[in-house]
């Protein structure tokens, strides 16, 4: 079955190559610690793009700032047409209120490293439950989505366990159809695979390879799973010392970078 059944294209979403998310000078800090400086960078709608580079260098922290898990010392974001954490009043930026960063932020998805998924739901309502409380879905029509996405990430047999009841693997498939329950345009990825045993993985990431190539998703990956990276990705950022050093279409970072950093960094994980 093809995932575009339950992806199916949505006409509100920005046309591919309109520009999605837009960093503008934004630093971030934690105390005398600088994690992102001053930096700007932005990703088209429908692009993959991944970001590569040492712990440290600022990659999750940019996902986190686009969930509002954090906000931006100086600087601001775009999703579409819209601020994240600012709203425009007579004419200035200010900080925005909940209600308008909840309205943003149903554009954005993430997946984490831990899945977070809720031990005391099972598996079929742990996918039905934001469409319904924050889309507003019925609850048939959101039960009819979710079965389409176990469907698609190959958990159908599984709908009616609990997560304690999966292996990790099977955990974060769903923790990957629970973000894509909620239709959103960016989907953000956070080293998904770094807490499954190592047999788990190529599972996840075939899963994640049909959806890159099957949807007009857009998606924002921090991997430490360097081929994943190639196979997917329509571009890929450098990231040392909070800024992008290095970007470029995967074939040239991966085999002839540019920067002696990307060099060294590639260098020592590939």
């Amino acid at each position: 079955m093809s995932a575009d059944t339950h992806l199916p294209k949505d006409a509100a979403r920005p046309a591919g190559g309109t520009e999605l998310i837009r960093f503008d000078r934004v630093t971030k800090r934690f105390g005398s610690h600088t994690v992102l400086d001053a930096l700007d960078f932005t990703v088209s709608a429908g692009k993959h793009v991944t970001l590569i580079g040492p712990s440290g260098s600022g990659k999750t922290t940019i996902l986190r700032l686009l969930m509002t898990l954090l906000t931006p010392d100086e600087g601001t974001i775009k999703v579409g047409d819209a601020f994240l954490t600012h709203e425009e009043k007579d004419g200035r930026l200010i900080p925005a209120g909940e209600k308008h960063i909840r309205e943003v932020r149903k554009n954005i998805g993430m997946v984490f490293q831990q899945f977070n998924l809720f031990p005391n739901m099972k598996v079929l309502r742990n996918i039905t439950e934001a469409p319904v409380h924050v889309l507003g879905l019925g609850k048939d029509e959101a039960e009819e989505r979710a079965r389409g996405l176990l469907d698609l990430v190959g958990l159908t047999a599984h709908l009616d366990k609990y997560p304690t009841q999966l292996s990790g693997g099977q955990q974060q498939r769903v923790a990957i159809a629970r973000a894509l329950a909620m239709r959103p345009q960016v989907l953000l990825l956070d080293e998904v695979t770094s807490a499954l045993d190592p047999e788990l993985v190529a599972g996840v990431l075939d899963v994640l390879r049909d959806i890159a190539r099957t949807t007009d998703i857009t998606m924002l990956c921090v991997t430490h799973e360097m081929s994943f990276a190639r196979d997917i990705s329509d571009d890929v950022l450098m990231f040392d010392a909070g800024r992008v050093i290095e970007s470029g279409a995967p074939e040239k970072i991966f085999t002839d970078p540019e920067h002696e950093r990307t060099r060294e960094f590639l260098g020592a994980v590939l």
